[in-house]
Protein backbone atom coordinates (compact mmCIF):
# COMPACT_ATOMS: atom_id res chain seq x y z
CA UNK A 1 0.00 0.00 0.00
CA UNK A 2 1.12 3.61 -0.86
CA UNK A 3 -0.21 7.08 0.36
CA UNK A 4 -3.70 7.08 -1.12
CA UNK A 5 -4.49 10.97 -2.87
CA UNK A 6 -6.74 12.68 -0.87
CA UNK A 7 -10.34 14.41 -2.54
CA UNK A 8 -9.49 17.80 -2.95
CA UNK A 9 -11.47 20.46 -0.29
CA UNK A 10 -13.05 23.76 -1.69
CA UNK A 11 -10.27 25.33 -0.29
CA UNK A 12 -7.63 23.34 -2.03
CA UNK A 13 -9.64 23.37 -5.55
CA UNK A 14 -9.68 26.96 -5.02
CA UNK A 15 -6.17 27.36 -4.26
CA UNK A 16 -5.60 25.11 -7.69
CA UNK A 17 -7.81 28.17 -9.46
CA UNK A 18 -5.54 30.25 -8.21
CA UNK A 19 -2.20 28.79 -9.22
CA UNK A 20 -3.73 27.95 -12.53
CA UNK A 21 -4.40 31.71 -13.11
CA UNK A 22 -1.14 32.42 -12.68
CA UNK A 23 0.28 29.88 -14.57
CA UNK A 24 -2.46 31.32 -17.40
CA UNK A 25 -0.36 34.88 -16.92
CA UNK A 26 2.62 33.19 -17.67
CA UNK A 27 1.73 31.18 -20.76
CA UNK A 28 0.72 34.91 -22.35
CA UNK A 29 5.18 35.39 -22.00
CA UNK A 30 5.93 31.68 -22.21
CA UNK A 31 4.40 31.68 -25.73
CA UNK A 32 5.92 34.81 -27.11
CA UNK A 33 8.78 33.98 -29.38
CA UNK A 34 11.17 37.25 -27.34
CA UNK A 35 14.52 36.35 -26.66
CA UNK A 36 14.61 37.49 -23.40
CA UNK A 37 11.83 34.30 -22.06
CA UNK A 38 14.74 32.12 -23.98
CA UNK A 39 17.18 33.43 -21.72
CA UNK A 40 15.12 33.47 -18.57
CA UNK A 41 13.97 29.96 -19.13
CA UNK A 42 17.19 28.76 -18.88
CA UNK A 43 17.86 30.81 -15.68
CA UNK A 44 14.85 29.33 -13.99
CA UNK A 45 16.04 25.71 -15.31
CA UNK A 46 19.91 26.28 -13.35
CA UNK A 47 18.09 27.69 -10.36
CA UNK A 48 16.02 24.57 -10.18
CA UNK A 49 18.76 22.29 -10.48
CA UNK A 50 21.08 24.14 -8.38
CA UNK A 51 17.50 24.45 -5.63
CA UNK A 52 17.15 20.52 -5.76
CA UNK A 53 21.24 19.19 -5.42
CA UNK A 54 21.63 22.20 -2.99
CA UNK A 55 19.04 19.96 -0.88
CA UNK A 56 21.31 17.17 -1.01
CA UNK A 57 24.39 18.59 0.03
CA UNK A 58 25.66 19.38 -3.65
CA UNK A 59 26.20 22.92 -3.90
CA UNK A 60 26.73 24.89 -6.94
CA UNK A 61 26.82 28.28 -8.30
CA UNK A 62 23.87 28.91 -11.05
CA UNK A 63 27.12 29.82 -12.85
CA UNK A 64 27.80 26.10 -12.80
CA UNK A 65 24.13 24.85 -13.61
CA UNK A 66 24.09 27.51 -16.11
CA UNK A 67 27.64 25.45 -17.19
CA UNK A 68 26.40 21.97 -16.66
CA UNK A 69 22.59 22.46 -18.71
CA UNK A 70 24.89 23.53 -21.74
CA UNK A 71 27.35 20.74 -21.43
CA UNK A 72 29.97 23.06 -20.74
CA UNK A 73 33.01 22.89 -18.67
CA UNK A 74 32.75 23.51 -14.51
CA UNK A 75 33.37 27.16 -13.56
CA UNK A 76 34.05 26.70 -9.76
CA UNK A 77 32.43 23.46 -8.86
CA UNK A 78 34.71 19.95 -8.67
CA UNK A 79 34.08 16.85 -7.64
CA UNK A 80 30.76 14.97 -6.22
CA UNK A 81 29.17 18.74 -5.99
CA UNK A 82 29.84 18.50 -9.79
CA UNK A 83 29.17 15.29 -10.71
CA UNK A 84 26.23 15.61 -9.42
CA UNK A 85 24.88 18.54 -11.11
CA UNK A 86 25.89 16.58 -14.16
CA UNK A 87 23.73 13.97 -13.49
CA UNK A 88 20.91 15.72 -12.80
CA UNK A 89 21.17 17.67 -16.06
CA UNK A 90 21.24 14.41 -17.70
CA UNK A 91 17.94 13.04 -16.55
CA UNK A 92 16.36 16.07 -16.85
CA UNK A 93 17.34 16.61 -20.24
CA UNK A 94 15.48 13.10 -20.84
CA UNK A 95 12.68 14.36 -19.14
CA UNK A 96 12.06 17.21 -20.84
CA UNK A 97 12.11 15.03 -24.29
CA UNK A 98 9.63 12.28 -22.97
CA UNK A 99 7.44 15.24 -22.28
CA UNK A 100 6.34 15.47 -26.00
CA UNK A 101 6.48 11.29 -26.41
CA UNK A 102 3.38 10.18 -27.58
CA UNK A 103 4.00 6.36 -26.85
CA UNK A 104 5.23 7.68 -23.12
CA UNK A 105 4.24 5.22 -20.17
CA UNK A 106 5.11 5.39 -16.72
CA UNK A 107 7.08 2.33 -15.53
CA UNK A 108 9.68 1.14 -13.12
CA UNK A 109 12.01 0.83 -15.80
CA UNK A 110 11.83 4.20 -16.76
CA UNK A 111 12.22 5.23 -12.64
CA UNK A 112 15.16 3.03 -12.82
CA UNK A 113 16.38 4.85 -16.10
CA UNK A 114 16.17 8.05 -14.98
CA UNK A 115 18.11 6.98 -11.24
CA UNK A 116 21.22 5.42 -13.38
CA UNK A 117 21.19 8.68 -15.65
CA UNK A 118 21.67 10.59 -12.22
CA UNK A 119 23.57 9.10 -9.93
CA UNK A 120 25.67 6.85 -12.96
CA UNK A 121 29.38 8.48 -11.43
CA UNK A 122 28.53 7.02 -7.97
CA UNK A 123 28.74 3.86 -8.13
CA UNK A 124 27.92 3.76 -4.16
CA UNK A 125 24.67 4.42 -5.00
CA UNK A 126 24.00 1.87 -7.21
CA UNK A 127 22.95 4.10 -10.17
CA UNK A 128 19.22 2.04 -11.82
CA UNK A 129 19.31 -0.62 -9.06
CA UNK A 130 17.01 -1.11 -6.15
CA UNK A 131 17.91 -0.72 -2.49
CA UNK A 132 19.58 -4.45 -1.26
CA UNK A 133 18.45 -3.48 2.12
CA UNK A 134 17.06 -1.48 4.79
CA UNK A 135 17.49 2.13 4.98
CA UNK A 136 17.51 4.70 7.66
CA UNK A 137 17.70 8.63 7.18
CA UNK A 138 19.38 10.22 9.91
CA UNK A 139 19.78 14.14 11.31
CA UNK A 140 23.38 15.01 10.72
CA UNK A 141 23.61 17.20 13.45
CA UNK A 142 22.64 14.92 16.30
CA UNK A 143 22.82 11.36 14.31
CA UNK A 144 19.07 10.15 14.97
CA UNK A 145 17.32 8.69 12.73
CA UNK A 146 14.73 10.93 11.64
CA UNK A 147 13.04 8.42 8.81
CA UNK A 148 12.91 4.19 8.29
CA UNK A 149 12.28 3.44 4.80
CA UNK A 150 10.07 0.09 4.03
CA UNK A 151 11.30 -3.22 3.55
CA UNK A 152 13.72 -3.74 0.73
CA UNK A 153 11.62 -7.11 -0.28
CA UNK A 154 8.93 -4.42 -0.76
CA UNK A 155 10.17 -2.19 -2.87
CA UNK A 156 9.43 -3.33 -6.26
CA UNK A 157 5.33 -3.51 -5.22
CA UNK A 158 5.15 -0.83 -4.06
CA UNK A 159 6.95 1.21 -6.98
CA UNK A 160 4.58 -0.77 -9.04
CA UNK A 161 1.07 0.79 -7.24
CA UNK A 162 2.75 3.79 -7.55
CA UNK A 163 3.23 3.75 -11.48
CA UNK A 164 -0.76 2.41 -11.72
CA UNK A 165 -1.70 5.07 -9.48
CA UNK A 166 0.36 7.58 -11.97
CA UNK A 167 -1.10 5.91 -14.84
CA UNK A 168 -4.61 5.87 -13.63
CA UNK A 169 -5.13 9.42 -12.57
CA UNK A 170 -8.51 9.08 -11.72
CA UNK A 171 -9.21 13.03 -12.88
CA UNK A 172 -6.72 14.35 -10.37
CA UNK A 173 -5.48 17.42 -11.25
CA UNK A 174 -1.92 17.67 -12.29
CA UNK A 175 -0.56 19.62 -9.41
CA UNK A 176 -1.96 16.64 -7.00
CA UNK A 177 -0.68 14.31 -8.90
CA UNK A 178 2.78 15.63 -9.08
CA UNK A 179 2.71 15.86 -5.03
CA UNK A 180 1.49 12.21 -4.43
CA UNK A 181 4.25 11.11 -6.93
CA UNK A 182 6.76 12.98 -5.26
CA UNK A 183 5.52 12.21 -1.97
CA UNK A 184 5.32 8.10 -2.81
CA UNK A 185 8.62 7.88 -3.91
CA UNK A 186 10.46 9.62 -1.46
CA UNK A 187 9.01 7.52 1.02
CA UNK A 188 9.17 3.92 -0.75
CA UNK A 189 12.81 5.31 -0.78
CA UNK A 190 13.94 2.67 -3.45
CA UNK A 191 17.26 3.51 -4.34
CA UNK A 192 20.23 3.12 -1.73
CA UNK A 193 21.17 7.37 -2.66
CA UNK A 194 19.33 9.75 -4.68
CA UNK A 195 15.86 9.31 -3.10
CA UNK A 196 14.67 12.95 -3.00
CA UNK A 197 16.35 13.99 -6.42
CA UNK A 198 14.94 11.27 -7.86
CA UNK A 199 11.03 12.66 -6.22
CA UNK A 200 11.78 15.92 -7.41
CA UNK A 201 12.56 14.67 -10.85
CA UNK A 202 9.72 12.44 -11.58
CA UNK A 203 7.26 15.37 -9.92
CA UNK A 204 8.59 17.68 -12.41
CA UNK A 205 8.12 14.68 -15.13
CA UNK A 206 4.50 14.78 -14.37
CA UNK A 207 4.03 18.45 -14.94
CA UNK A 208 5.74 18.34 -17.76
CA UNK A 209 3.84 15.18 -19.45
CA UNK A 210 0.13 17.56 -18.41
CA UNK A 211 1.82 20.32 -20.48
CA UNK A 212 0.94 23.08 -17.87
CA UNK A 213 3.06 24.87 -18.76
CA UNK A 214 7.12 24.44 -19.78
CA UNK A 215 8.77 22.98 -17.18
CA UNK A 216 11.25 25.57 -16.20
CA UNK A 217 8.43 27.57 -15.60
CA UNK A 218 6.27 25.26 -13.31
CA UNK A 219 9.27 23.53 -11.19
CA UNK A 220 9.03 23.89 -7.19
CA UNK A 221 12.51 22.75 -6.97
CA UNK A 222 14.23 26.22 -6.63
CA UNK A 223 11.46 27.04 -3.78
CA UNK A 224 12.23 23.72 -1.88
CA UNK A 225 16.09 24.57 -1.96
CA UNK A 226 15.83 27.72 -0.65
CA UNK A 227 13.32 26.02 2.15
CA UNK A 228 14.48 23.17 3.27
CA UNK A 229 13.38 23.40 7.12
CA UNK A 230 9.82 23.47 5.62
CA UNK A 231 10.45 20.89 3.23
CA UNK A 232 11.57 18.43 5.68
CA UNK A 233 9.27 19.32 8.23
CA UNK A 234 6.18 18.72 5.95
CA UNK A 235 7.47 15.24 5.25
CA UNK A 236 7.95 14.79 8.80
CA UNK A 237 4.35 15.40 9.63
CA UNK A 238 3.19 13.02 6.98
CA UNK A 239 5.98 9.94 7.58
CA UNK A 240 5.74 10.29 11.31
CA UNK A 241 9.33 9.06 10.98
CA UNK A 242 8.75 5.26 9.44
CA UNK A 243 6.95 4.29 6.27
CA UNK A 244 3.09 4.68 7.01
CA UNK A 245 0.96 5.26 3.90
CA UNK A 246 -2.26 4.93 6.37
CA UNK A 247 -1.55 8.44 7.02
CA UNK A 248 -3.18 11.73 5.50
CA UNK A 249 -1.37 13.03 2.91
CA UNK A 250 -3.24 16.15 2.95
CA UNK A 251 -0.82 18.21 4.48
CA UNK A 252 2.10 17.43 1.95
CA UNK A 253 -0.93 18.62 -1.03
CA UNK A 254 -1.17 21.22 0.76
CA UNK A 255 2.81 22.27 1.25
CA UNK A 256 3.07 21.88 -2.50
CA UNK A 257 0.35 24.13 -3.41
CA UNK A 258 1.86 26.69 -1.36
CA UNK A 259 5.14 26.08 -3.03
CA UNK A 260 3.52 26.47 -6.14
CA UNK A 261 1.47 29.36 -5.44
CA UNK A 262 4.72 31.37 -4.43
CA UNK A 263 6.67 29.99 -6.85
CA UNK A 264 4.42 30.95 -9.89
CA UNK A 265 3.99 34.27 -7.98
CA UNK A 266 7.89 34.85 -7.93
CA UNK A 267 8.45 33.36 -11.45
CA UNK A 268 5.39 35.78 -13.09
CA UNK A 269 7.23 38.58 -11.14
CA UNK A 270 10.37 38.20 -12.60
CA UNK A 271 8.89 37.63 -16.16
CA UNK A 272 7.45 41.04 -15.90
CA UNK A 273 10.82 42.34 -14.31
CA UNK A 274 13.11 41.03 -17.17
CA UNK A 275 10.36 42.27 -19.72
CA UNK A 276 11.26 45.94 -17.96
CA UNK A 277 15.33 45.45 -17.66
CA UNK A 278 15.55 43.89 -21.21
CA UNK A 279 13.79 46.71 -23.09
CA UNK A 280 15.59 49.50 -21.03
CA UNK A 281 19.16 47.52 -21.82
CA UNK A 282 18.05 47.45 -25.23
CA UNK A 283 18.10 51.13 -25.54
CA UNK A 284 21.48 51.12 -24.02
CA UNK A 285 22.72 48.90 -26.39
CA UNK A 286 21.69 50.80 -29.02
CA UNK A 287 23.18 54.05 -27.73
CA UNK A 288 26.48 52.38 -27.37
CA UNK A 289 25.85 50.92 -31.31
CA UNK A 290 26.77 47.12 -29.64
CA UNK A 291 25.51 44.46 -32.07
CA UNK A 292 22.28 42.72 -31.07
CA UNK A 293 23.68 39.50 -29.50
CA UNK A 294 25.58 41.35 -26.81
CA UNK A 295 22.16 41.34 -25.02
CA UNK A 296 22.88 37.92 -23.92
CA UNK A 297 25.89 39.22 -21.93
CA UNK A 298 23.78 42.38 -20.86
CA UNK A 299 20.96 40.52 -19.62
CA UNK A 300 22.80 38.06 -17.75
CA UNK A 301 25.06 40.62 -16.31
CA UNK A 302 21.53 42.64 -15.11
CA UNK A 303 20.20 39.83 -13.09
CA UNK A 304 23.44 39.24 -11.69
CA UNK A 305 25.78 36.42 -13.24
CA UNK A 306 29.22 36.86 -14.03
CA UNK A 307 30.19 36.75 -17.55
CA UNK A 308 32.57 34.27 -19.16
CA UNK A 309 33.48 34.15 -22.73
CA UNK A 310 32.36 30.64 -22.46
CA UNK A 311 29.09 31.57 -20.85
CA UNK A 312 28.67 34.44 -23.39
CA UNK A 313 29.12 31.84 -25.78
CA UNK A 314 26.96 29.00 -24.67
CA UNK A 315 24.30 31.70 -24.08
CA UNK A 316 24.05 32.75 -28.05
CA UNK A 317 24.50 28.68 -28.88
CA UNK A 318 21.87 27.65 -26.66
CA UNK A 319 19.18 30.52 -26.73
CA UNK A 320 20.11 32.55 -29.37
CA UNK A 321 21.01 29.51 -32.30
CA UNK A 322 24.00 31.62 -32.99
CA UNK A 323 27.59 30.22 -33.15
CA UNK A 324 30.54 32.86 -32.58
CA UNK A 325 34.28 32.16 -32.29
CA UNK A 326 36.50 32.65 -29.02
CA UNK A 327 37.73 35.87 -31.08
CA UNK A 328 34.48 37.61 -31.77
CA UNK A 329 33.29 37.35 -28.23
CA UNK A 330 36.31 38.69 -26.38
CA UNK A 331 35.65 42.06 -28.62
CA UNK A 332 32.30 41.98 -28.12
CA UNK A 333 32.88 41.76 -24.10
CA UNK A 334 35.76 44.21 -24.38
CA UNK A 335 33.07 46.63 -25.89
CA UNK A 336 30.70 46.26 -23.58
CA UNK A 337 33.14 46.60 -20.66
CA UNK A 338 34.76 49.67 -22.97
CA UNK A 339 30.95 51.38 -22.96
CA UNK A 340 31.04 50.42 -19.21
CA UNK A 341 27.99 48.80 -19.23
CA UNK A 342 30.27 46.25 -17.90
CA UNK A 343 33.36 45.53 -15.29
CA UNK A 344 36.20 43.32 -15.87
CA UNK A 345 37.61 41.12 -13.08
CA UNK A 346 40.44 38.66 -13.00
CA UNK A 347 43.02 37.64 -15.52
CA UNK A 348 43.71 34.94 -18.17
CA UNK A 349 41.79 31.89 -17.25
CA UNK A 350 39.83 33.31 -14.62
CA UNK A 351 38.46 36.74 -16.61
CA UNK A 352 35.14 37.48 -15.97
CA UNK A 353 32.90 40.64 -16.03
CA UNK A 354 29.99 42.18 -13.91
CA UNK A 355 27.52 44.29 -14.28
CA UNK A 356 28.63 47.80 -14.64
CA UNK A 357 26.64 50.69 -12.83
CA UNK A 358 24.11 51.40 -15.58
CA UNK A 359 22.90 47.99 -15.59
CA UNK A 360 22.83 47.89 -11.74
CA UNK A 361 21.02 50.73 -12.15
CA UNK A 362 18.47 49.37 -14.71
CA UNK A 363 18.07 46.04 -12.30
CA UNK A 364 17.79 48.79 -9.04
CA UNK A 365 14.89 50.80 -10.72
CA UNK A 366 13.20 47.68 -12.00
CA UNK A 367 12.93 45.69 -8.85
CA UNK A 368 11.73 48.40 -6.52
CA UNK A 369 8.24 47.98 -7.07
CA UNK A 370 8.20 44.27 -5.18
CA UNK A 371 5.89 43.27 -3.18
CA UNK A 372 6.26 40.81 -0.83
CA UNK A 373 4.51 37.58 -2.01
CA UNK A 374 1.42 37.08 0.47
CA UNK A 375 0.51 32.91 0.88
CA UNK A 376 -1.34 33.17 3.93
CA UNK A 377 -4.19 33.59 2.45
CA UNK A 378 -4.11 30.37 -0.07
CA UNK A 379 -5.76 28.24 2.34
CA UNK A 380 -8.59 29.46 5.02
CA UNK A 381 -9.28 27.48 8.01
CA UNK A 382 -12.84 27.68 9.69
Amino acid sequence: MIFQTPQPSLEEEAAIERIDELRRQLRYYVAQPRRWVGQIRRILGARATQGSNSIEGFNVSVEDALAAMASGESVEAAGEDWEAVVGYRRAMTYVLTLAQDEHFRYTPELIRGLHYMMCECDLEASPGLWRPGPIWIRNDASGDVVYEGPEAEEVPALIDELVGQLEHDGGVHALVRAAMAYLNLVMIHPFRDGNGRMSRCLQTLVLARERILEPEFCSIEEYLGANTSSYYQALADVGGGRFSPEGDARPWVRYCLTAHFIQASSVLRRVRESERIWQRIDELRARHRLPERCMAALYDAAIGLRIRNASYRATLRTTWQLEISNQLATGDLRAMAQARLLESHGAKRGAFYRAGDPLRAISTEARQARKPIDASSLFHFG
